[in-house]
């Protein structure tokens, strides 16, 4: 497969804090291109290899208005990281309840 057809995946889109970045800002309202590169201090060509990657992984679509494009964030794509994740909410649970159980014994033992 060329890298021209490649399809990005969640994960893969993800991986980038640049595409995080993106990702924020489109979470708070549809944005042009123009102004998510006025974000980052890289160029509008690049912005728009990282958001070509996040629309390839579903995250992000972008639609023409006039002149310009803009995109908006799909949150429901983020339902596949959001099931593995919460996977590995159980090691954070057990984690905690640890922590629960030491602050509580350490309490006991400054009052006895």
């Amino acid at each position: 497969m060329s890298s021209s057809a490649q399809k990005y995946d969640v994960f893969q889109a993800i991986a980038d804090p640049t595409r995080r970045e993106v990702l924020k800002l489109l979470a708070e309202k549809e944005l042009p291109i123009s102004e998510i590169t006025s974000h980052f201090s890289m160029s509008r060509t690049a912005i728009a290899k990282h958001l070509h990657v996040l629309s390839e992984a579903e995250l992000v679509s972008g639609h023409k208005v006039g002149r310009e494009k803009r995109y908006r964030l799909h949150p429901e794509s983020f339902k596949e990281l959001k099931e593995w994740l919460s996977y590995y909410e159980q090691f954070w649970n057990n984690k905690l309840s640890i922590l629960k159980h030491v602050v509580e014994k350490d309490n006991e033992d400054d009052f006895n």
